[in-house]
């Protein structure tokens, strides 16, 4: 145990506080976590799962009567608690009218006050705005302005950290859209978009044509597209490379997670292997690549990058930074892949709009779209699409119907409780679909509506544990074989990345989708990974997917289709929700969020 984390522990000792909550709070606090605490015991509401009335218990009994209902450092931690919970909503911001009536429905008589405390304690950070009128000034006679008066300001509240991150986002992209001059004149690049089709062998719609001239020409484009778009997307990823290397600005495709990058490689080679992109590799073998990596020449030179490595590998500027599954990201991480581009480059955010926001604070690609400051363009739907993608179109239009799947791309598994239910998956993991589609086990991927439960991600992994790599748990609860995620950025690696422990010595050797190796030195940052929750899942894709609706699970459109569209190749939905899966998806919607980026992006 380290001197911090036991100095922590002995104030929650004193508190009548559980000691387990000590690393939790070294991490949360600051660089003199025993002392901030002691301070202000309700500090203890940083951690997510601590109720108001536990903080207030644990106050009374380290300060006794110095515990006030009115104390400035409860009223701010109290107000701090309340935007936090906002953000794991995924709300970046609050207006301040909106956080006062919140906070007065906590109980707080002042919220002016509380607000005012929660800044002071840099509980939460203050963003004002005004919009600036559209009207030219009016001169008087004389020559002086008549300056009109100038709206209030509105004004928004943060976390620190969420507020701030969103902020850079929009000053970021505001840089990209400044600095960037188009990469080609629209003569070349459309006779660059033909001599790449022509000798790959493809061809791409009138409409992904337009987009891929859109984003040569535009600093920030938002390309659209929609489920099984995979085909679509390669050969506009290799005509991207084709119009990089002709300019020699290079290209960099980036996915949130490794095995997304994967699936992105795996479908530009299957395009070239097709004959969908032959005699493609001598234009576009000489294009830069984000990964650093020698192209293979049987494979496709244009190389696809997770995030985590795209950022660690510090690459050279590339003068187009195409960013896969753009929905999955929140203001954080994706402030963190615009920073990393280089002042002249264009950003190609490509988006399902119909999927779910991240789990994580944002609706970036929403609030690009919307601000008016970038270009919004799509890729053509397949012209063929899959049963998954049918299923898919479907849900995203409301429905929910029996799709015709010869080659069982669809299967959907009914059950009649959760006990079934994971049963069922279990069966199809180990078993079904590796028998009937020669897809292994460790290319299958459990995606459930909830956490806890008989059919919830907790179970099924212990489940899965038990029947694909028993044993005691000798490394933290873990075995070598396990297969795990990733709850935490490192070098290499990041939030969602799915692997297999493959040894521990220094750290938790994980061999990551794609091959590569990364050393995990934190613990608190591995979770079993058979199964995963939909939040968990969204950014990645494998080549089959067991979707698990369990009973009594709030089901939404947007969940079903994130959790339908994260497979390659197949899908089984095992749904027990007697029927709520359907009304979900007719009727119920995602939330709205609060966020300040179009607002960021327009006052720019």
């Amino acid at each position: 145990m380290s001197e911090a984390v036991e100095k922590v522990s002995a104030v929650l000792d004193r508190m009548g506080a559980p000691r387990a909550l000590a690393p939790r709070l070294v991490s949360a606090l600051g660089p003199q976590p025993a002392a901030e605490l002691d301070a202000n015991p309700w500090l203890l509401l940083r951690l997510p799962g601590v109720t108001m009335d536990q903080a207030d218990y644990c106050a009374r009994k380290h300060l006794g009567d110095a515990a006030r209902p009115d104390d400035p450092r409860r009223l701010g931690s109290m107000v701090g608690h309340a935007m936090r919970t906002a953000a794991r909503r995924g709300h970046t911001a609050i207006e301040e009218k909106r956080l006062a009536t919140v906070v007065g429905q906590l109980g707080v008589n002042d919220p002016g006050a509380a607000i005012e405390a929660a800044v002071a304690a840099e509980e939460v950070a203050l963003f004002e705005s005004t919009d600036e009128p559209d009207d030219d000034f009016d001169f008087e006679e004389g020559g002086a302005p008549e300056v009109p008066d100038l709206p209030d300001p509105e004004r928004f509240y943060a976390p620190h950290d969420v507020g701030h991150a969103e902020q850079r986002l929009g000053e970021q992209l505001l840089r990209l859209m400044g600095g960037s001059e188009p990469i080609m004149d629209p003569v070349t690049a459309a006779e660059t978009l033909e001599a790449a089709t022509s000798g790959g062998g493809f061809e791409i719609s009138e409409t992904t044509r337009e987009a891929l001239l859109t984003a040569t020409m535009r600093p920030v484009t938002v390309v659209h597209h929609g489920p099984g778009d995979q085909t679509e997307t390669a050969r506009a990823l290799l005509c991207l490379a084709a119009i990089a290397t002709e300019s020699q600005v290079g290209i960099a495709v980036v996915a949130p997670t490794a095995q997304t990058a994967a699936a992105v490689n795996a479908d530009l080679d299957r395009l070239l292997g097709s004959g969908g992109g032959a005699g493609q590799e001598s234009e576009a073998g000489e294009t830069e690549s984000a990964g650093g990596a020698e192209p293979d020449a049987r494979h496709s030179p244009l190389r696809a990058v997770s995030l985590p490595a795209f950022l660690a590998a510090e690459p050279a500027p590339a003068g187009i930074v195409v960013l896969c599954e753009s929905m999955s990201l929140g203001v954080a991480r994706t402030a963190d892949l615009v920073s990393s581009c280089a002042d002249d480059a264009h950003l190609v955010l490509l988006a399902d709009p119909d999927q779910a926001p991240s789990a994580t604070p944002g609706r970036v690609v929403a609030d690009v779209a919307t601000s008016r400051t970038a270009h919004v363009a799509a890729l053509a739907d397949d012209a063929a699409p899959s049963p998954v993608s049918v299923l898919a179109g479907a849900v995203a239009e409301g429905g929910w119907p029996q799709v015709e799947a010869p080659g069982r791309e669809v299967v959907q598994v009914p059950a009649a409780s959760a006990e079934e239910a994971a049963h069922r998956v279990v069966q199809l993991v180990t078993d079904s679909i590796p028998r009937a589609l020669g897809i292994d086990a460790d290319q299958v991927q459990i995606v459930t509506a909830r956490e806890d439960g008989p059919a919830g991600a907790r179970s099924l992994n212990t489940a899965c544990k038990e029947k694909l790599n028993p044993g005691p748990g000798a490394h933290g609860g873990f075995d070598v074989g396990d297969r795990v995620v990733l709850s935490a950025e490192g070098t290499g690696y990041g939030p969602g990345d799915t692997g297999y422990l493959r040894e521990v010595s220094e750290g938790a050797v994980i061999e990551l989708t794609g091959g590569a190796r990364v050393t995990v030195t934190d613990p608190s940052a591995l979770r079993p990974g058979w199964a995963v929750s939909v939040a968990v899942a969204h950014g990645s894709r494998w080549p089959a997917v067991v979707a698990v609706f369990p009973p009594r699970v709030p089901v939404s459109r947007p969940q079903v289709y994130t959790a339908l569209t994260r497979t390659t190749r197949h899908v089984s939905v095992v749904d027990a929700t007697e029927g709520a899966l359907e009304t979900g998806v007719r009727e119920t919607l995602a939330p709205d969020r609060t966020t300040r980026l179009a607002l960021v992006l327009r006052e720019g």
